[in-house]
């Protein structure tokens, strides 16, 4: 049975889909106002990663992921770019698609945006109005948010403490500090559709509101997102929601925690942000992926380069196992299942990743002593695809030149990178059986230098690229 644990209520519930057999699921994508820092990534990925284990498990996922292209920060920040907000937004619409796929997370079922949607959201706006739970204003609509009970269960917020509180919306025609915009009046020179309140555009809220009914329906299994948008966000897309459909919204509220730079949260608004594309460029999409899943999904994660450096070496030592591990047909079951208790509580990436690497620690030791590990290597194959780690690697082949340099230096045989790499340690080997020290030390120094990292134990010596 799998456990996770929902914001609303804020406790670990058992997991039972809406309808047997299918799990439909809406993550809160991206505004595109500017290039995609850490923090978004970790938030594909992780749910990517729960994606992928429900479908592991059995379940059909319907996986929606919006993107928001209209949007106040993207119309200002177009405008001191001096380019049109709709360029701006599909330029970084594809910065964003590019950093996720090279993050190895899968393309979303349907990927939404919010101005081919429009039409759903003022039919919404309309029945919310109908209802008497919202009311135009100075070209505005505005959602009453004392008239629908139960406001703040989401973020167990007290609605008689909002009213000072932090994040509230503008607006001179609100009969309370409260009301948030389901529509903003059109001002010169920015988008604007047509609306039977007049020209405008959509508030950021009704966005997800209108496009989750559009493709789950007004009921589903899992919303999901950062924490940073349970309050103002999930709580009004509740609202919205659930006034106008009058049922249960979502069943399941999931949040991964943000990443951290010395203790602050990434922010594109601040400037408090490490460049996505540019840490994939350093560290490689595999590496970063590994990082973010070396920590519960909910939890904060401090960003430092001393950790990149530690997922990059757990990553290579996945795949220099993957390389000498032959994989038999059956995988190892207590792997299996140890994986799957660790997913089940709250899809525990810590655990899961803990059990992937003590099956990585026997297999080797049972290839050093000669025996198979066939069982093993398969199930860290078929793991490592649910986490969507990549254990692919391109070889030694960039490293062809400095290898036949290093194998020229010591006098082994010319070959393949990885012939030399073998021909090396093994020169090694009979250096130390002859007490020969400098010659073992250059090899292993030199080696080194072009990041092959010798690891040596009882059972012999072991490569892997840092």
């Amino acid at each position: 049975m799998i456990t996770v644990y929902n914001t609303l209520g804020r406790e670990p519930q058992a997991f039972k889909p809406l309808e047997e057999g299918l799990v439909r699921m809406y993550v809160c994508g991206p505004t595109v106002q500017s290039a995609p820092h850490l923090g978004h990534g970790r938030c594909a990925v992780v749910f990517d990663v729960i994606r992928r284990y429900l479908v592991w498990r059995g379940w059909d996922v319907r996986y929606v992921q919006n993107i928001t292209d209209v949007d106040d920060k993207i119309i200002a920040n177009a405008s001191r770019l001096q380019i049109a907000p709709e360029e701006l937004a599909r330029d970084m619409a594809g910065r964003f698609r590019s950093g996720y796929r090279a993050l190895n997370v899968l393309d979303p079922d349907v990927e939404p945006a919010a101005t081919e949607h429009i039409p759903g959201m003022i039919a919404m706006i309309g029945r919310l109005v109908d209802r008497g739970l919202a009311y135009p204003g100075g070209g505005d609509v505005y959602f009453r948010v004392r008239a629908l009970e139960g406001y703040g269960r989401l973020s167990g917020r007290n609605i008689d403490e909002l009213r000072s509180g932090e994040r509230i919306e503008p607006g001179v025609d609100k009969e309370d500090p409260l009301d948030f915009a389901l529509w903003k009046g059109a001002k010169p020179g920015e988008p604007a559709w047509p609306s039977p309140w007049g020209p405008g555009r959509p508030g950021w809220h009704i966005e997800c509101s209108a496009m989750s009914a559009e493709y789950l329906g007004p009921s589903f299994d899992i919303h999901a997102g950062g924490s940073d948008l349970i309050f103002p966000h999930h709580e009004n897309e509740i609202a919205q929601s659930e006034g106008a459909s009058g049922l249960r919204f979502a069943k399941y509220w999931l949040h991964n925690g943000m990443v951290n730079l010395g203790g602050e949260k990434l922010s594109k608004s601040t400037g408090h942000t490490i460049d996505l594309a540019e840490a994939i460029e350093r560290h490689g999409g595999a590496v970063i992926r590994l990082f973010y899943l070396r920590a519960a999904y909910r939890s904060p994660l401090e960003f430092s380069e001393e950790l990149l450096e530690e997922a990059a070496t757990s990553l290579e030592r996945l795949r220099a196992f993957a390389r000498r591990s032959p994989q038999a047909s059956v995988a190892d079951t207590c792997t299996i299942e140890r994986f799957a208790a660790a997913m089940d509580d709250d899809f525990n990436t810590a655990e899961a990743l803990a059990v992937l690497f003590e099956t990585v620690r026997d297999g080797n030791a049972r290839l050093d002593r000669g025996r198979d590990a066939g069982a093993q290597g398969a199930a860290v194959a078929e793991l490592a695809g649910v986490l969507g780690i990549d254990l692919a690697d391109a070889g030694l082949d960039d490293l062809a030149g400095p290898l036949a340099d290093l194998a020229v230096a010591h006098g082994v045989g010319p070959g393949s990178p990885d012939v030399v790499v073998e021909a090396l340690i093994a020169a090694r080997t009979r250096a130390r059986s002859a007490r020969d020290w400098e010659r073992a030390d250059a090899i292993r120094h030199d080696l080194a230098g072009i990041g092959i990292l010798i690891e040596d134990s009882a059972d012999g010596s072991r490569w892997h690229r840092r």
